[in-house]
């Protein structure tokens, strides 16, 4: 209230960097998150006014981070930032934006945890073929799924998707409260619809239960889909979807307090549609999956 006070007294009003040079003194002694909130000040906007722009060589850099981080809802770290902008046309060192990142208290969170659906064998394990050769040179020649559990208040949801090796796009998925097998049955009935030549196609799992059943393993086999299971207790023979399911945890779930299980699953679809479409992957050259799938099309139809 007194900052409030002091630049009220001012012979003109204050400005948007006369906010943000009070702020700037204040957060020494105060959160800055309440600060901003208090002023109703976008944190790139404060990051851009905050400092003099003709003595910072990084001001608009620094702007332009703090947007692509607020973007995608803190789930960037320093390497993909610097991937967005050379999208963008910055030549800019990723150790630069590391360093930028860390000077303005931008850093993505990690956290982790698995659902085990082994069972012991309840049916017929398939060799493992893939063989951790997770290389694909183009889409529909490698697949991999696993389920993973997810706990909000009290109740369970699991999630069931279908992971395409070459760019790591995610060919369908089902939600459910129980791990059931027409969790898995119905995953692959969506695959199946928006995939229907897969002869050859290798598609890795663990040796879940699901994976063991005789109608999923018919279900396979009748679309000329070749089998492949890990190792028992081996998750780097599934590292990619092992991947995939870090990120969607660290991305989204461990970033809020959900209220409701309904909550989460409806947000949780928008994850997958941004991963999709939208989130760049390094691999990728800095293209999101759908994208790359659309380039590699195209080259190949000319």
């Amino acid at each position: 209230m007194k900052k409030s006070e002091s630049l009220s007294r001012r012979k003109r009003r204050p400005s948007t960097r006369d906010w943000a040079q009070a702020i700037q003194e204040l957060r020494h002694d105060h959160d800055l998150e309440l600060l901003l909130e208090l002023k109703g000040m976008a944190r790139s906007t404060y990051y851009y006014h905050a400092g003099n722009p003709k003595m910072d060589p990084y001001s608009s850099i620094r702007a332009r981070i703090g947007e692509i981080y607020a973007q995608n809802n803190k789930r960037y770290g320093y390497r993909r930032i610097t991937m967005q902008l050379r999208n963008e046309g910055s030549l800019i060192n990723h150790k630069t934006v590391q360093k930028l990142m860390g000077e303005m208290g931008l850093k993505a969170k990690r956290k982790r945890q698995k659902y085990h659906s082994y069972k012991g064998e309840i049916g017929k394990i398939a060799p493992n073929v893939l063989q951790r050769d997770f290389y694909a040179s183009a889409p529909n020649m490698k697949w991999t799924t696993d389920v993973t559990e997810v706990k909000i208040k009290d109740r369970k949801l699991y999630l069931s998707p279908i992971l395409d090796m070459f760019n790591g796009e995610i060919i369908s998925y089902t939600i459910s409260d129980h791990p059931d097998l027409k969790m898995v049955t119905s995953m692959l009935d969506k695959a199946f619809k928006r995939e229907p030549k897969l002869n050859g196609l290798i598609f890795h799992s663990d040796q879940g239960w699901h994976y063991q059943h005789l109608r999923y393993q018919k279900m396979l086999k009748d679309n000329g889909i070749v089998q492949s299971m890990s190792r028992k207790g081996n998750c780097l023979d599934n590292a990619m979807m092992e991947n995939f399911f870090g990120l969607m945890k660290n991305e989204l779930l461990y970033l809020r307090q959900w209220d409701c299980i309904k909550q989460f699953k409806e947000e949780l679809k928008k994850y997958i549609d941004y991963y999709n479409n939208d989130r760049i992957k390094l691999r990728l050259n800095g293209k999101s999956p759908v994208k790359y799938r659309a380039l590699f099309n195209s080259k190949s139809a000319s």
